[in-house]
């Protein structure tokens, strides 16, 4: 992907999350103990593993599941920071993180093989502040030549996450996902109620997509 904010200089924020993202990740590439105690897993949940809620967010099953993660972080990063502050921007981060994982606790809850690692919650609500903060922002996906509108990028994820969750049917965590972005959204309209109005096509869009896929997919649960 790509947008109009790459010809700015990376926040240190951003900077220093990519580096703690990276740093940890690579103990656990070379330290299998490191990387079971420390991940997402549904079988471990207890009251004194709580902290796999946020440790699992920087871990990383391979170099390309990190590289993915942390170069959408710094693509769409530098937005929120500018628009929200260091401070506001690290509750969306770290906000999507947690309702990420908590979602995919509460989905998951009776799979106790169930593991995940990984910031895609945390940046996938980094993303959807970004689309939610420039309604009129459109993306470029490498293998599309045509520029996507941000509203309709934002509800085709939420369609496929709603999919991936249904079907199960990959490794990719869908509820963390969501759950992520949703507290993305959540998050910045508690911070800038005037996108309410401002954005109002990209909720209109995220609201009729998460109701009427939804209710699509999971009428039969």
């Amino acid at each position: 992907m790509k947008n109009k904010f790459l010809g700015n200089s990376v926040p240190l924020v951003i900077g220093i999350l990519i580096a703690v993202n990276t740093l940890v990740s690579y103990i656990g590439f070379n330290n299998l103990s490191f990387f079971n105690r420390y991940k997402f897993d549904i079988a471990h949940l207890g009251s004194k593993n709580y902290y796999r809620y946020l440790s699992s967010a920087f871990l990383h099953v391979s170099w390309m599941h990190l590289f993915f993660n942390m170069y959408t972080l710094y693509l769409f990063g530098y937005a929120v920071v500018q628009s929200l502050g260091v401070e506001r921007f690290l509750v969306v981060y770290f906000g999507s993180l947690i309702a990420g994982n908590l979602f995919a606790a509460v989905y998951h809850r009776k799979a106790a093989h169930y593991a995940a690692v990984g910031a895609s919650g945390a940046v996938t609500g980094i993303v959807f502040s970004t689309i939610l903060l420039y309604p009129a922002l459109e993306l470029y996906l490498f293998f599309i030549p045509l520029p996507i509108p941000g509203f309709a990028f934002a509800a085709g994820y939420v369609a496929y996450s709603l999919y991936g969750m249904k079907k199960q049917n990959d490794s990719i965590g869908h509820t963390a996902h969501l759950g992520g972005a949703l507290s993305g959204v959540v998050v910045s309209l508690a911070f800038e109620p005037g996108l309410f109005i401002e954005a109002k096509q990209t909720l209109l869009y995220l609201m009729i997509t998460t109701l009427g896929v939804g209710f699509w997919l999971f009428r039969q649960r």
